[in-house]
């Protein structure tokens, strides 16, 4: 279903505070927050790429802008955002990118974590800034980020990157770090679907979920919803298939992983296609 949101930037960029005072404000802020995101997302990585995309693309800015003071100088738009209170402009930010994705229902968000390269340094004692992401896997749209505390973990960040996103009607696929039976319940208490994958951090459900998986291998194939990919590329075939079927009572007897209904499984197999 389409979201009622409104997706235009002003609307989501309107209430954020001017840092400068008025009579210095030559250029609206909504100019500088519009250029600079567009300026972004087209791969821009610098202020002086920013003010560049601007000149290049004034003519498609102004169905939009009004620019009568022309495109912001590079000066301009670093000290300017430099100024924002970046809470609110992540805020908006994230509101917008969230209104602009396309809502529908079994939609599949993707929550991952990574490192990000070259944000350690040894010789400063600065450990690398780990990064807990979501994504709306048909967009290919980033929906939110959340760091992670260098005393911390995932598990920590994953429920807090959760309470700002939309999961009504989503599916949300997390890797075995976010196994956790309140993550589970963050998810279904949001009206959203939860895919978690099972590792030996859970070993009483992992080998539970290993022994009916087994027992409906063997007795219970007509009940298996299997579905196949293939894929080929940097010289190897990969074959995948996925086995999912409802989850048997034993698997969670106590009935602590919140509307846990199917149990699946997915079997690899690799080819070097380079003879």
């Amino acid at each position: 279903m389409p979201s009622d949101q409104p997706t235009t930037l002003h609307d989501h960029f309107r209430n954020l505070t001017d840092p400068r005072v008025e009579r210095t404000r030559k250029h609206p802020l909504i100019n500088i927050a519009f250029i600079a995101v567009c300026g972004v997302l087209s791969g821009a990585n610098s202020f002086a790429a920013i003010h560049e995309f601007g000149i290049d693309r004034r003519s498609w800015l102004a169905r939009f802008l009004d620019l009568d003071s022309g495109i912001p100088s590079e000066d301009t738009l670093r000290r300017v955002l430099a100024r924002l209170d970046p809470a609110a402009f992540e805020k908006a930010l994230l509101s917008w990118m969230q209104a602009v994705q396309e809502v529908t229902t079994g939609r599949f968000v993707a929550i991952d974590g990574k490192t990000l390269q070259g944000s350690s340094d040894r010789r400063d004692g600065k450990v690398a800034i780990y990064m807990v992401s979501a994504w709306a896997t048909e967009n290919t749209l980033s929906l939110g980020q959340v760091v992670v505390d260098e005393k911390s973990n995932e598990i920590t960040a994953i429920p807090a990157l959760l309470e700002v996103l939309d999961l009504c009607g989503a599916i949300v696929t997390i890797d075995a770090m976010g196994c956790q039976k309140e993550i589970a319940a963050t998810i279904r208490g949001r009206d959203g679907d939860y895919v978690l994958a099972v590792k030996q951090n859970q070993p009483t459900l992992q080998e539970r979920v290993r022994e009916a998986i087994d027992a409906a291998l063997e007795q219970d194939a007509e009940r298996i919803d299997e579905h196949r990919t293939e894929e080929t590329g940097h010289g190897r075939r990969e074959v995948r298939t996925s086995a999912v079927f409802p989850a048997p009572e034993g698997v969670d007897p106590e009935g602590l992983w919140q509307d846990l209904s199917a149990v699946g499984v997915t079997f690899s197999e690799r080819t070097d296609c380079r003879g």
